[in-house]
């Protein structure tokens, strides 16, 4: 099952993939409002967010993004996505799942999310369903927990 809910949040990696691929590969944001608090590194979409990235979108009802000036190896600065907070109907698609939840917490450059508050996940006719997912990219780990979790697995 390990492997199986790694390959399930893979294509959730490609918006982890350490800051620095989201700022070379244009992300386009549609919402009804858009706040930009510059000095705090902050933005605020709300109103039905929808987040696209090549064939990858995640939806939200709101998506509270951070961002931070990180010093590169060659001694300029440059902008990165830290934490992206997305909350209200979450849904995250790629060409080979669907993640679904009350919230998901990106923190981007650890490699890390977490989805919480009804999570499903569906990879063709399987689906796991549980309280809460995390995933470690960088280990690959990816555990379902949080209370009963369940799956149905059907071979290809």
């Amino acid at each position: 099952m390990k492997k199986l809910l790694v390959g399930l949040v893979a294509g959730a990696a490609m918006w982890l993939s350490a800051g620095a691929a989201l700022a070379q590969t244009a992300v386009e944001i549609e919402a009804g409002q858009m706040e930009i608090l510059e000095t705090d590194k902050h933005a605020i979409f709300t109103d039905k967010v929808v987040a696209t990235r090549e064939d990858e979108t995640i939806y939200a009802d709101k998506m509270d993004v951070t961002y931070a000036d990180v010093k590169q190896p060659d001694g300029s600065v440059k902008t990165e996505v830290d934490t992206m907070i997305c909350t209200g109907n979450v849904k995250i698609v790629t060409p080979t799942q669907t993640i679904t939840g009350n919230k998901a917490t990106f923190h981007v450059r650890q490699d890390q999310l977490l989805v919480s508050g009804n999570v499903t996940v569906v990879q063709g006719k399987t689906v796991l369903k549980g309280p809460e997912l995390t995933a470690d990219l960088k280990t690959k780990k990816t555990v379902m927990k949080g209370g009963r979790v369940k799956g149905t697995f059907v071979p290809k």
